[in-house]
């Protein structure tokens, strides 16, 4: 080899190799919500100087997407509609723009039930009058002194706009086997009835200025221990009522309108995507499936819902009802949020063999778990219970009580905004509709982090320390990088901007 060429070969190869890619300081806006007391407070510094050792590195692949986003949000329900009703235009107004408007969580995806429910007032249906098989006597006034004016007022400040997800707790008792509001089947006879009943709830709503986007077939089909509204479907009695009359009846009227299946826990999800998408005849209607997560306080089923989405990876996957249940509201202490008190259904009555998934827990915990726990495993939305509630609970006819966001005394005229409401704010002010979950890699497994990018190329980084430690981070993104510090008990949303 000539000599001269020789030691250029060698002097190139040293200057490949000493030469350092630098990497530039990532900017980002970081809001957290945290037990020491920030709610949804934007930092003006989270920097820290600490051991490198000590770092925790989020990397991020936004190249490697996963599924949409359709919403995230809450219900509209007689009980929170009749409460909106009972205080002062000023708290209502404030209560409206903080789930919808653009100072608050923009809610984007949102559920109310057809005929009653436990959260009414007392027990309705739209279809009053026994063996009114072309449902002549069908009204929605029910709905329009209370739920109709609420979702008005939303849909005013909603600058976006939101989905509707509608969900029967049950048929008219005159439909059903038992004659009753509780329990029981829809009788064969009629399962056209009933899914006309859809058509013309999706019509008379439309009359009213406001659009259904979805429905689910019912309400928690294996029932609720026969305690309120319900009514009872088998996996394969859902699906020949879908395939044969509910899908063709709203694809020939509404044929935008989306069918979700199912609608309860997820440890039996298998068994009805098995059954709704068990070939292209039994799934041509159904456009997803909706879930529940009642089953456990900890547990969010990560394998019950890969299995779903690989059953069905086109179709919609949306958590339609979760709350803090069994529990009175604890008024204006958010301490009691952040800490292992509270105890749901399971603690006194779930069977022996399930106990242990029915633990005490921290409400705010369980709730920033299971959002992350979801994003991360497919799930597309995430829908609260009650947007309001009272310091009992309710109203609820059956007292049922239950905790939500935003609790409010009539009595006082005071509203009082739970930790829960932040925490929820933390997905949906910043994940927006249309927006990809993306793959990340997560060094810490003490912490919880999902993340997506946004139809405008922002990107929402969301990371949960349920730990009461401290903990540094290295948010590493694009050849750019980030150091955060992030306290014990906190939620932090880190946002990207789009460059």
């Amino acid at each position: 080899m000539n000599l001269k060429k020789y030691i250029l070969f060698i002097g190139m190869s040293f200057m490949i190799v000493s030469c350092e890619i630098k990497q530039e300081v990532l900017i980002v806006d970081v809001y957290e919500t945290s037990a020491s007391g920030n709610n949804l407070k934007k930092l003006t510094d989270f920097s820290f100087k600490e051991n490198q050792d000590s770092l925790i590195n989020i990397t991020l692949f936004p190249s490697k997407k996963r599924q949409k986003i359709t919403g995230f949000g809450g219900s509209f329900t007689e009980a929170s509609a009749y409460l909106l009703n009972n205080i002062s235009k000023k708290n209502r107004d404030s209560i409206i723009e903080a789930y919808f408007g653009e100072t608050g969580a923009k809610y984007s995806l949102t559920r109310t039930h057809m005929n009653s429910c436990d959260f009414s007032l007392g027990q309705y249906s739209y279809a009053p009058v026994a063996g009114d098989k072309n449902l002549e006597s069908f009204t929605i006034d029910e709905d329009k002194n209370d739920i109709i004016p609420m979702i008005k007022d939303a849909i005013k400040v909603s600058k976006d706009g939101f989905k509707i997800l509608a969900s029967p707790w049950t048929a008219s008792p005159w439909m059903k086997d038992n004659n009753a509001w509780v329990g029981g089947k829809l009788l064969p006879e009629y399962y056209d009835t009933w899914a006309l009943f859809f058509s013309k709830y999706v019509t008379e709503y439309k009359k009213e200025g406001i659009d259904i986007w979805g429905f689910t077939v019912e309400n928690e089909p294996l029932g609720n221990g026969n305690n309120w509204e319900s009514m009872h479907f088998a996996p394969d009695e859902m699906t020949h009522f879908v395939q044969h009359h509910l899908g063709p009846k709203l694809r020939n009227d509404y044929p935008e309108i989306k069918i979700l299946g199912y609608d309860q826990n997820r440890e039996h999800l298998k068994e009805w995507v098995d059954s709704q998408f068990k070939n292209e005849n039994t799934s041509k209607y159904f456009d997803g499936t909706a879930i529940h997560w009642y089953a456990s306080t900890f547990h969010y089923f990560p394998e019950e819902l890969q299995y779903a989405h690989q059953k069905a990876p086109n179709k919609y996957l949306i958590q339609s009802e979760a709350c803090v249940d069994a529990e009175v509201p604890k008024w204006k202490n958010d301490a009691w949020y952040w800490n292992k008190e509270a105890t749901d259904w399971g603690w006194d009555w779930a069977p022996e063999k399930d106990k242990h998934m029915h633990p005490k827990y921290a409400p705010v915990h369980r709730y920033a778990r299971d959002i992350i726990g979801c994003l991360n495993n497919w799930v597309d939305g995430w829908i609260d219970w009650n947007m309001v509630l009272d310091t009992q609970g309710g109203p609820n006819w059956f007292k049922n009580w239950c905790v939500a966001p935003v609790i409010v005394d009539p009595a006082t005229d005071e509203v009082y905004f739970t930790p829960i409401y932040y925490i929820l704010s933390h997905f949906s002010k910043f994940i927006r509709p249309e927006a990809s979950i993306f793959e990340v890699k997560n060094s810490d497994k003490e912490i919880m982090v999902t993340a997506a990018e946004n139809p405008d190329g922002t990107i929402a980084v969301v990371v949960f320390n349920e730990t009461k430690k401290s903990k540094n981070i290295q948010l590493l993104f694009d050849n750019q990088k980030v150091k955060i510090r992030m306290k014990g008990q906190s939620i932090q949303t880190i946002v990207i901007p789009n460059k």
